[in-house]
């Protein structure tokens, strides 16, 4: 099959940055072991669950310091022991699960989902370049660049052209994603255009091609690397676990810094979203250093239908629902790692750091507080002239160029529409989600649970008060209260209600009911007392 051809039908387009949750639900021993057993889900729905089970292949990204529980070689199989190490998996599970870098990696996504991802992604990469190179024999692979990405379905390989040897460039393949909207003519002729645009703050594509399946880019490499491998001080070719997972030292970066790299980000951004060209891939990872210029790179992602880096993140916010608003969120994001060297904790963010401006904190609140993403993103011509950009020289001199045909153009247009209205139903599913789990929460919480009983025995006894009330806790009648203490009276006159037969004996209930109700005091006969009390002289 040559690399234009069209792929087998009925392929699955998988969203790979739908959170996965996993709770362990019960465990089983098996021989000299115990096995627990695993309930994953994809998303807020409940009916994309299923169960899997045995940690020993999770266990090898451990060298990340993840809280895992200790072994024990005697007393193993012990109940107490089970239940203790249940919840230390637990604890270990969730924490992948929520830290962004690893609940993407490959090795987790095969763990928690293995029908999802059991084939070999490089071997479908090499399959598909070494097809590509049969028409095209001027290029060579020098070796392949592992994991230096955080896409599962996108790998990477070193390259050269076999005329000029000295000269080093990256090629990178990519599987189509759920976001692919465009028809595969215009999807082929859109990424073939990549390689005429000409933009100082544009990486430069040497070579672009796609077809109904996948998409393969070649480029300069360099290096120097990309902007988060700046912050993070990390080697280009080193895989994306090692450099960014858990870096050694945190550091930001000068405020010169900082200012010249966010305007130039923004003003490339601004030149996009002019020429109605999607991006929505902004991180710093995609962001490339050449000299003191920043160039963005994978402009292809948002034309193969490539899921963005943060999207977990502004998919829980109404607010950002424009491919121009995820790139100020994202923008957001990326401002934050440069200024303190590490992304944020959580989104959105309470309280900044001390940072090397105040300026720098006041762009930070108006994208990534509480009041910001409520209100929605503010536009790119806005962050432009707010005093951490205004005032940043931009000695480049050269012109923008990116000619996109008026058909084209209009296909992008859809395409782009599309995009945010899958973003906007996912979120329309998640705050739904949301508002069903608080209700939960609140209707089962201790508090709730005693306002109900409460209200129950009240709403009982008011609805029905002759099966519900006892004579003990009937209220006072009128001179029921007053009748003193006595001596046991003689048998008195039958009470003037009517005889029910016995054999029914809530009418016969009713009946005593009635009579304590109906009773008056003046019906009982008087007696006569005589008084022992006093001392007696014989």
């Amino acid at each position: 099959m040559a690399f234009m051809e069209k792929p087998p039908a009925g392929k699955v387009l998988l969203d790979d940055t739908v959170p996965l949750t996993a709770q362990i639900e019960a465990s089983q021993s098996l021989h000299s072991h115990t096995e627990y057993i695993i309930r994953v889900q994809r998303g807020v729905s409940t009916e994309n669950s299923w169960q899997v089970s045995n940690f020993s292949s999770l266990f090898k990204i451990s060298a990340l310091s993840l809280p895992l529980p200790p072994k024990k070689l005697i007393g193993n199989m012990e109940r107490e022991f089970i239940a203790e190490r249940q919840k230390g998996l637990q604890a270990y599970l969730d924490v992948i699960t929520t830290h962004h870098i690893l609940s993407n990696c490959e090795l987790v996504k095969k763990f928690l989902d293995p029908n999802s991802y059991s084939v070999n992604y490089t071997e479908i990469a090499l399959q598909h370049v070494s097809m590509f190179f049969r028409s095209e024999p001027k290029w060579e692979v020098v070796e392949p660049l592992k994991d230096i990405g955080w896409r599962i379905r996108k790998k990477y390989f070193l390259m050269k052209i076999k005329n000029q040897p000295k000269e080093r460039l990256v090629l990178s393949w990519a599987d189509l994603g759920p976001d692919k909207y465009l028809s595969d003519r215009d999807l082929q002729y859109a990424v073939k255009l990549l390689s005429s645009c000409s933009h100082p703050y544009i990486y430069k594509i040497t070579f672009a091609t796609a077809n109904e399946s996948s998409a393969l880019v070649i480029r300069p490499f360099s290096e120097k690397g990309t902007l988060k491998d700046l912050i993070y001080k990390a080697k280009p070719k080193d895989p994306f676990l090692k450099k960014y997972c858990n870096p050694k030292k945190i550091q930001g970066l000068e405020l010169q810094q900082i200012k010249t790299y966010g305007r130039q980000i923004l003003e490339v951004l601004k030149f996009l979203h002019e020429k109605g060209f999607p991006y929505g891939h902004l991180h710093s990872a995609n962001v490339m250093l050449d000299g003191d210029t920043c160039k963005l790179l994978d402009l292809e992602n948002s034309l193969l239908g490539l899921p963005s880096f943060y999207r977990s993140y502004f998919s829980q916010f109404r607010k950002i629902n424009t491919l121009e608003g995820v790139d100020v969120h994202c923008f957001g994001h990326l401002l934050y790692e440069m200024t303190y060297g590490r992304p944020p904790d959580t989104i959105p963010v309470e309280s900044f750091p001390p940072a090397p401006s105040v300026f720098v904190v006041s762009v930070l609140e108006s994208i990534l507080t509480c009041e910001a993403l409520k209100n929605g993103m503010p536009a790119v011509s806005r962050l432009l002239q707010m005093p951490l950009f205004s005032d940043v020289l931009l000695t480049n001199s050269e012109k923008p160029q990116f000619k996109i045909p008026t058909k084209l153009k209009e296909a992008l247009k859809i395409s782009k529409e599309c995009i945010e209205k899958r973003l906007t139903e996912e979120q329309k599913l998640i705050h739904q989600h949301r508002r069903l789990t608080r209700a939960q929460s609140h209707h089962g919480s201790e508090e709730e649970k005693k306002k109900r009983k409460i209200l129950a025995r009240k709403s009982s006894v008011a609805g029905h008060p002759q099966h519900n009330q006892t004579p003990s806790s009937l209220p006072n009648f009128t001179g029921a209260s007053s009748i003193p203490p006595a001596p046991p009276l003689p048998p008195a006159a039958p009470a003037p209600s009517t005889e029910v037969p016995t054999s029914r004996p809530d009418a016969s209930r009713g009946a005593l009911l009635s009579s304590i109700q109906n009773f008056q005091k003046g019906t009982l006969k008087k007696t006569q007392t005589c008084d022992y009390s006093a001392p007696r002289i014989s």
